[in-house]
Order: structure tokens, then C-alpha cells, then sequence
């Protein structure tokens, strides 16, 4: 996966993240065998962002290699901070729903922190709640939610 050259270090990303995802592939498997559903991710478009649009979309293509489920919330650049609370609110008592990501930026006039707080902390799949953040930082989430962590822990 990666060679020395002199001092340094190079790694291949294409390989690891292929090897991450087959690790990935047999965790979603073992889950469904478990518990007989399949892990889902939910992503929230507000607006019409291209560099969002593609995150996203990207997300939903990962999900799809790994065997996961990934729906796709798209939402008008008009809606508003109520609009996109409630929607935030039907995610989070999905439970065919495991995991929520809100595409940030938003639209200037939304109020964003509020929406990411409105995120169940057992679906803040990105560590953006005040106390998914604080547990990814003081390295608490594993010893609390020992299932999942955010992508950025």
C-alpha cells in the first residue's frame, strides 16, 4: 500500500480506500445478517450548490459500493429554517434511517447551527452537533456510542 523512498512515505489512496471499503462492505454485512435491515444514510440538499450536489452524490456512490442504503433529501434553495427543522425532525423518527448528513453551506438565510443541532446525536454521522463534535474531540463518543463515530474522528 505505500513504499519508502528515502525518508518519506508514499501512500496509495486509491488502494486504501478500496481496502476501507471492502472493510466497510463486511461490517454493513455482518449488520444486516444481525439484525436483518440494511444501514441507511440519509443527506440533505438545500439549494443548488454544484460542489454540493457532487458530495452528495458521492456519498450516495459510496454507500452503494459498501451495500448500504442512501436517501436522498433534496430541498429548494426558498426553504426555510422551520422547513428544513421538520424535515431534519422526520429523519431522526425514521427508523429505516441509521445516519443523517446536512450538505453545508446552507442558504445564507437558513439558520444553520440550529439544523445541525437538530440532528439526533445517535444520526450525526458527521459530528456536527455541539455534543457529537465535543465527544468526537475529547475522544468520549467511542467509550459512549461505541457503533459508529463520525467520519471525522
Amino acid at each position: 500500500m505505500s513504499t519508502a523512498q528515502g525518508s518519506a512515505t508514499v501512500l496509495d489512496g486509491k488502494a486504501l480506500a478500496k481496502q476501507i471499503e471492502q472493510q466497510l462492505s463486511t461490517r454493513v454485512d455482518a449488520i444486516k445478517n444481525k439484525t436483518g435491515r440494511t444501514p441507511s444514510l440519509a443527506t440533505i440538499l438545500v439549494g443548488d450548490d454544484p460542489a454540493s450536489a457532487t458530495y452528495v452524490r458521492m456519498k450516495g456512490n459510496a454507500c452503494k459500493r459498501v451495500g448500504m442504503d442512501s436517501i436522498r433529501v433534496e430541498m429548494p434553495s426558498a426553504t426555510t429554517t422551520e422547513e428544513l427543522m421538520t424535515k431534519i425532525d422526520e429523519l431522526n423518527s425514521n427508523p429505516d434511517v441509521h445516519g443523517i448528513l446536512l450538505q453545508h453551506p446552507v442558504p445564507a438565510h437558513i439558520d444553520e447551527r440550529a439544523c445541525f443541532e437538530q440532528i439526533d446525536l445517535a444520526k450525526d454521522v458527521d459530528g456536527v452537533t455541539c455534543l457529537g463534535f465535543g465527544r468526537m474531540a475529547s475522544r468520549a463518543l467511542m467509550v459512549h456510542v461505541p457503533r459508529k463515530a463520525s467520519c471525522t474522528y
